[in-house]
């Protein structure tokens, strides 16, 4: 065997010790018990040794941080991306406010621990920072789209509508909602309606 089908062979190897540690990160974060947790009882959950966690990741946020590598793999997400520069201005905001509920939904039990602990663990709160940048980001995509193309009720600036779509695809938001007993449709459909009434002219 070639010096090169054994680098592949331990690369591969590598990816995947590096999956079953992201992996217990998830299941720890998603039990509520990855504050409190070790690096111990990580490479345990993992089913590998402390000193193979810290060949992969160096600390606490270096753990964390792999699980926004997962949330970027996400479907929803992924096509949030596209979607906030979709040519209909309408259907990218119906669209958005949608991609960005099922995004929370499916990753709800990780962030419902995240969004908790932030005060608590720096790489959480390092995470819930750079994760609301991104999500800042696209929505003002979103917003210059909006804008761009006229799209903006009158007397919402582009500036404002960024700030409004903050408030309507925030994860507090969605918490709240769900906490009032409402369903991931339920909640799309009046995020949706709630973004024509306050951002977008015309049809929504």
């Amino acid at each position: 065997m070639s010096t090169h089908a054994y680098r592949r062979r331990g690369e591969a190897r590598s990816q995947a010790t590096r999956r079953r540690i992201t992996e217990a990160v998830r299941q720890l974060l998603a039990e509520g018990a990855f504050h409190t947790s070790t690096v111990e009882q990580v490479a345990e959950r993992a089913g590998v040794s402390r000193a193979t966690v810290y060949q992969h990741f160096r600390s606490r946020i270096d753990l964390v941080d792999a699980i926004c590598d997962t949330f970027d793999a996400n479907p929803a997400l992924l096509e949030l991306r596209e979607t906030v520069a979709d040519a209909d201005p309408h259907h990218a905001l119906r669209r958005t406010v949608a991609l960005c509920v099922r995004f929370w939904s499916s990753e709800d039990a990780v962030l419902a621990e995240l969004y908790g602990i932030v005060a608590l663990d720096e790489a959480a709160a390092d995470l819930v920072v750079r994760q609301r940048a991104d999500r800042s980001g696209e929505m003002r995509r979103l917003a210059h789209t909006l804008a761009r193309t006229a799209a903006l009720r009158p007397g919402v600036s582009e500036a404002r509508a960024h700030e409004l779509l903050l408030v309507l695809t925030s994860y507090e938001t969605f918490r709240e909602l769900r906490a009032a007993g409402l369903s991931d449709r339920r909640i799309t459909s009046l995020l949706q309606g709630a973004a024509g009434d306050l951002v977008a002219a015309g049809r929504s």
